[in-house]
């Protein structure tokens, strides 16, 4: 293996990023929706198909998640997502993180409750 790809393999991300559509297509060939964000931010409004798993409490079990079906992340922005899939990624999960979270599913005009 050349340098370049070792690099590649060393430091690439363990999870994918996926736009709104993607993590549709994802959801629509059974894939579990997490948001990741805190209690409040979840009241205020969330994905219809999300489950809530705050970032603290994932980082202590992913309990209830399970491995056989890809899980996708989503917060506010994207960025505790990215945090979230990182680390399911790391426990042998397919992991995904919405690239502009709860933010961008709004503004694709994906249905909130």
């Amino acid at each position: 293996m050349g340098l370049i790809s070792s690099l590649k393999k060393d430091f690439s991300k363990p999870y994918k990023t996926v736009s709104v559509a993607e993590a549709k297509e994802l959801l629509a060939s059974g894939a579990t929706l997490i948001d990741v964000r805190t209690t409040q931010e979840w009241r205020l409004g969330r994905a219809r198909r999300a489950k809530h798993l705050a970032l603290d409490r994932l980082q202590t079990s992913t309990a209830g998640i399970q491995k056989t079906r890809p899980v996708i992340a989503m917060c506010q922005s994207g960025v505790r997502s990215a945090s979230a899939a990182c680390l399911l990624a790391g426990q042998g999960h397919d992991a995904y993180s919405v690239r502009g979270g709860t933010g961008a599913w709004r503004r694709a005009g994906e249905p909130v409750r």
